[in-house]
């Protein structure tokens, strides 16, 4: 039986839940958020199928699934976005994503929708210039944070001023089992410093970045993946690292581009 979602934030009006356990089988973890704020709603990267049923299920218990407001998609990876015709088809999301990967999108929804459903794609998404931008859900606004090539050339960001919560997507993930906090900062970056290294495009990216967040009244910054990094100290902490990080073209040199010598 699987347990609640992780209460974020709740004042009543404004709510952030996440469920963290959905995935089973050889799926990395991953982690699905539900922002409902005076009755709309929206869900953050709701991956493929390995979790469109049991997420589905879960957010009945909280919402009218069918009156889902946004599908927010930070960027084109499966675990993101692959389960998008069957939330075409079952809800009446619209559908936020970069301008870049809104042309992509129709790859990822099968033609019966068009055929036998009338569904266009086209007329469900919401292409984000590389700016980002502000919108509104209830009586209260998101943001549509900039975050390219971290690690997407096309990649945003959710940022909740109400919650003061970052809801970063693969920046800061964990390759861990579990959502809990961040307790202790040098026995977590094992988990965390390789996938940075390989999946972040290089530092200037991520020193860019966190001179943004430095900028923003963030109180916690929340990854797709794993754990979150919670309170003003933590956040600092995570951010330090992440700003002097060599990573992605900073690590590549000639020795990287060769003729492989090898046969499997």
């Amino acid at each position: 039986m699987r347990r609640e979602p992780i209460v974020l934030f709740d004042n009543g009006d404004h709510k952030c839940l996440m469920f963290d356990d959905l995935v089973t089988g050889d799926g990395v973890q991953s982690n699905q958020f539900l922002i409902v704020d005076n009755g709309q709603y929206l869900l953050l990267d709701p991956g493929g199928d390995l979790t469109y049923t049991p997420l589905s299920l879960e957010l009945s218990k909280h919402i009218p699934v069918q009156e889902l407001t946004y599908i927010f998609a930070s960027h084109q990876d499966p675990d993101i976005i692959a389960s998008l015709d069957k939330w075409l088809l079952h809800t009446r999301a619209k559908v936020i994503c970069s301008k870049l990967w809104a042309r992509f999108l129709p790859h990822l929804t099968a033609g019966y929708l068009a055929l036998s459903h009338g569904i266009s794609t086209y007329d469900r998404v919401i292409p984000l210039a590389d700016g980002g931008a502000a919108f509104p859900l209830g009586r209260n606004r998101l943001y549509a944070v900039p975050a390219h090539f971290l690690h997407s050339v096309g990649n945003f960001q959710l940022y909740d001023p109400v919650s003061r919560i970052l809801f970063s997507g693969d920046m800061g993930a964990s390759l861990v089992e579990d959502a809990s906090p961040v307790t202790d900062f040098a026995s977590h970056l094992p988990h965390m410093e390789g996938f940075h290294r390989r999946y972040m495009a290089g530092n200037k990216a991520c020193r860019l970045w966190a001179q943004m967040v430095r900028k923003m009244d963030v109180e916690r910054i929340v990854p797709q993946h794993g754990r979150p990094f919670i309170g003003p100290e933590m956040v600092t902490t995570f951010l330090d690292w992440i700003e002097t990080l060599e990573c992605g073209l900073d690590l590549l040199g000639p020795e990287d581009y060769q003729l492989p010598r090898t046969t499997r």
